[in-house]
């Protein structure tokens, strides 16, 4: 199937409610004194216009935003754009010659999406010219309809879906899309030779459905700066709300080989949250050679993302390897001040995909940073059952230990790089392939499977794995269980990545029991490779 670049935030579309109206201009504050054993400075000169539009004035609207209730109502679209299917929505395209931002002969291209289907929160966006924000006004010239025929006239003040950002980020002279804001707070970045996969969101609440339905908190406002000629990023300002918080967002693009978004946020609780999910990621796995049993395609496997990277607070590395499980499923690393995490896309050889339009082998891995102290909390991942390829079901976040309190606003800074590979993010060997076989009691594969006994097969290359392949006997394999009991295990080398093949077998005790596995290599005393870690429950 050809994955569009909107599927990925249909869900929220759906679930999104209507624009608010815009909170009150800024106002300047007054001059602070200079220190009283230096001469009073002379005067400062009169401002000759508008105070500069910054991320503190976002930070003031959002504040003003969260003094007021939340209103969830949605506005109708005009008629001509309530009936808009999926095929008729998508056929209306922003045209090139119109994109904005090039005033300054910059090298980013501002694009807009229309209203319609999904889509029928309209959001304000600003482009900010020497400081001084000025919205884009909706006009039906700046799109082609193409097939889809609008036979009435739409109202000036219509507003648009979202935006994107083009830059020439394959090749000189040639803009191609490089991120883009669309429905709720869901966004997407890409870095060179990277097709669209996975998303990042400003926030999520409730994604694990405790006590309520997920919430979709939206960005309804945003501000583009006009990028000077030679500029290096691109600067965006967004303003979130939602029915449990307001927030300010600002998003500093740089593109290249890894794009980095460098995200900082101050957000404004309405009232507590206790399942907040900051930085969060959002991707899909259907099947993988792990994970089979949902499917028989002909493609051997269908995911956006593989794993799940975090580097603790205390500098260990974990690969946990996703799963399409037969129901809800919620993993939790605790940790304080986390070093990192993301979704990751670790297998990139054609070959194990075998998709000739969705080309997996391409999709990025969102890679975390935080910036700053965090505190305590956990690494939280959220893995929900799906029937085919077109659902994001998997979604990771940090979420604090401590539930932020009504009115305390709350700051936030973390980068996000779109990685091809992950080999250079820690130096120790890595997980390549997880699979998964049934045995008897005995420990023998068999057909005929005992229920609560199963076969764990874990290839790890990479780091120093070669060098020790030359004395494989010194080389252990370190294997723990949280229920059950490790029945066998064994390591052989694996020449075919470089590396070892560690085998466990594990027995649970009852139908039902479940476990989490973990597992590393290490010699003579040293850590070798990182932390393999994955779930079973018994039949």
């Amino acid at each position: 199937m050809t994955i569009s670049p909107s599927r990925r935030a249909l869900l929220a579309g759906l679930l999104s409610s209507a624009a608010l109206s815009r909170a009150a201009s800024a106002q300047v504050g007054p001059t602070q004194p200079g220190p009283s054993a230096l001469p009073p400075p002379e005067p400062a000169p009169a401002p000759s216009g508008p105070p500069r539009f910054r991320f503190d004035e976002v930070v003031r609207r959002a504040k003003a935003l969260a003094g007021a209730p939340f209103e969830a109502s949605v506005a109708p679209l005009p008629a001509p754009l309530a009936s808009l299917d999926y095929d008729a929505w998508r056929d209306i395209r922003f045209r090139p010659d119109k994109a904005l931002l090039g005033d300054q002969d910059g090298p980013f291209r501002l694009q807009l999406f229309h209203l319609g289907f999904l889509y029928t929160r309209p959001v304000v966006v600003n482009v900010v010219r020497d400081g001084v924000p000025t919205p884009v006004p909706y006009q039906p010239a700046l799109f082609d309809y193409g097939r889809t025929t609008i036979d009435k006239p739409l109202p000036v003040n219509l507003g648009f879906a979202g935006f994107r950002l083009h830059y020439p980020l394959n090749k000189p002279g040639v803009l191609d899309e490089l991120i883009s804001f669309l429905g709720a707070s869901y966004y997407r970045f890409l870095g060179r030779d990277q097709l669209y996969g996975l998303s990042a969101r400003g926030l999520a609440v409730n994604v694990e459905g405790v006590g309520g339905p997920e919430e979709f908190p939206v960005f309804r406002e945003f501000w583009i700066e006009m990028p000077p000629k030679g500029a290096d990023r691109a600067v965006i300002y967004a303003l979130l709300d939602g029915p449990s918080c307001t927030g300010a967002f600002q998003f500093l693009v740089y593109p290249g080989d890894e794009t980095v978004v460098d995200v900082r946020c101050t957000l404004i609780p309405r009232r507590e949250m206790a399942t907040v999910g900051l930085a969060p990621l959002t991707s899909m796995f259907f099947i993988g050679e792990n994970d089979r049993h949902h499917s028989d395609d002909y493609r051997p496997e269908l995911h956006d993302s593989d794993g799940l990277l975090m580097q603790s607070g205390g500098g260990e590395w974990i690969w946990r390897p996703l799963r399409n499980p037969k129901e809800r499923w919620v993993s939790a690393f605790e940790d304080r001040n986390p070093k990192g995490f993301g979704l990751m896309q670790r297998d990139r050889v054609f070959e194990d995909y075998q998709d000739l339009e969705a080309f997996y082998h391409r999709r990025p891995g969102y890679w975390v940073e935080p910036q700053g102290e965090w505190g305590e909390g956990t690494v939280r991942l959220v893995e929900l059952p799906t029937e085919n390829e077109t659902h994001d079901n998997i979604v990771a976040s940090w979420q604090p230990k401590q539930p932020y309190k009504p009115g305390e606003a709350v700051e936030l800074s973390y980068k996000i790089r779109s990685l091809a590979e992950t080999d250079d993010l820690h130096p120790g060997g890595r997980v390549v392939n997880t699979y998964v076989a049934r045995t008897t009691a005995s420990g023998g594969t068999a057909d005929a499977s005992e229920p609560r006994t199963r076969r764990f097969l874990v290839d790890f290359s990479g780091g120093d794995l070669a060098y020790w392949l030359t004395d494989p006997k010194a080389v252990e394999i370190v294997p723990s269980t949280t229920a059950g009991k490790i029945t066998a295990i064994s390591l052989v080398p694996n020449l075919h990545v470089k590396g070892f093949r560690a085998a466990i077998d594990v027995r649970l005790d009852g139908a039902g029991q479940s476990t989490e596995l973990r597992a590393f290599l290490r010699a003579r005393g040293q850590t070798l490779t990182e932390t393999w870690t994955y779930p079973w429950k018994a039949a």
